[in-house]
């Protein structure tokens, strides 16, 4: 991504004031880093080990750390998918599933499993129990925190699989990778066409929103923020600064002194957030494939407006679950059917930079 106009008020200080106020700034994400290392490890008894088949993991393993909740019809097609990128082992947390899902990941000879019946809200929206198992697993290791209705893209990933790819990363001294969050959806309402546990997402969510995204960056975390894309114009149109935040950073080579800071947005140390180029140059990049807008859709919009357990004020995001509930159509004159990274590259949502 190239250089981004954005206001800095630190950079309009006078020298000194600018670098004490640097040096405090510092101090206190040192500090809120600490906590939040603490709450993991606080948290760490929400968890029930069903089954730990971490023993023996290479130095070199890599790991993708997820939280689920009722997403049988996902997980075999996820676990597919990144298995063939190149995860060697799966840490999940069951958080409360009442359909197939801890059963289909007990039988799964590459994951280990937790369950809790603990309030995800009062964890972080999961991120407690997230940074914990990072924390305890994934030192010294490329460590890859999705959730499941999330598939990761990026250049050549068909024939460059993630060890070559954290080797490229390694080599060019880079600790993080950065992604779009891209939301994909039917051509039809969303319950039109039908899906079976397993199926490829991608058979049925085969459009995307090409274009209407903002990016920002912040200044205390110099982490980006982006928005847009077709959750922000179809259910967040007359505030759109409430619409989901898209830029995420969902791998990294894990120190146990790291901790994600809200979802996989923004982590600190805040250097990990440096996965853009202020000098109008590129870094490699990749996409995040939103598979959400399932049918199921429609069901766990109204489970999750009564579990009120997914923003931190529910009542403020009742239109956006009331707008699931109607079965919306989210194709528009503009959606494109999506075609693979080489499209996603022309259309800058993601970039290969240095990456040949």
């Amino acid at each position: 991504m190239g250089a981004l106009p954005h206001a800095h008020p630190i950079l309009d200080l006078p020298a000194p004031q600018r670098d004490l106020q640097h040096l405090w700034q510092a101090w206190r994400l040192r500090q809120r880093r600490r906590r939040l290392i603490f709450r993991a490890l606080r948290k760490r008894r929400d968890l029930t080990l069903v089954a730990d088949r971490t023993a023996g993991l290479a130095r070199t393993a890599i790991l993708c750390v997820l939280v689920v909740r009722n997403e049988a019809e996902r997980l075999a097609h996820f676990l597919a998918h990144h298995r063939r990128l190149g995860v060697d082992h799966f840490l999940v947390v069951d958080n409360a599933s009442t359909d197939a899902t801890p059963a289909l990941l007990r039988d799964q000879p590459d994951v280990s499993l937790w369950q809790t019946a603990a309030s995800y809200k009062r964890s972080r929206f999961g991120l407690d129990w997230t940074n914990w198992l990072l924390l305890r697993h994934g030192h010294g290791r490329w460590c890859l925190t999705l959730d499941a209705d999330e598939l990761l893209v990026y250049p050549h990933w068909e024939t460059r699989p993630l060890p070559a790819l954290t080797r490229w990363l390694d080599d060019h001294g880079q600790d993080s990778f950065g992604a779009l969050m891209l939301d994909l959806y039917p051509e039809g309402p969303l319950t039109a066409k039908g899906h079976r546990p397993g199926d490829d997402p991608l058979a049925t969510l085969r459009w995307f929103d090409a274009g209407n995204y903002s990016v920002q960056v912040q200044p205390r975390m110099r982490n980006l923020w982006i928005q847009g894309g077709a959750r922000a114009r179809a259910f967040f149109a007359t505030d759109p600064r409430r619409a989901p935040t898209l830029n995420k950073l969902p791998l990294v080579r894990w120190h146990w002194r790291y901790a994600y800071v809200n979802s996989t947005h923004a982590a600190l140390p805040p250097r990990l957030n440096a996965v853009f180029d202020e000098t109008g140059g590129e870094r490699i990049s990749g996409v995040l494939l939103h598979t959400k807008f399932l049918p199921s859709a429609v069901e766990k919009a109204a489970e999750e407006k009564g579990r009120r357990q997914h923003f931190a004020n529910p009542s403020r995001y009742a239109a956006y679950y009331d707008g699931l509930l109607a079965d919306p159509v989210l194709h528009c004159p503009a959606s494109l059917a999506y075609t693979g990274w080489r499209q996603l590259e022309g259309l800058g949502l993601m970039s290969r930079g240095g990456w040949l």
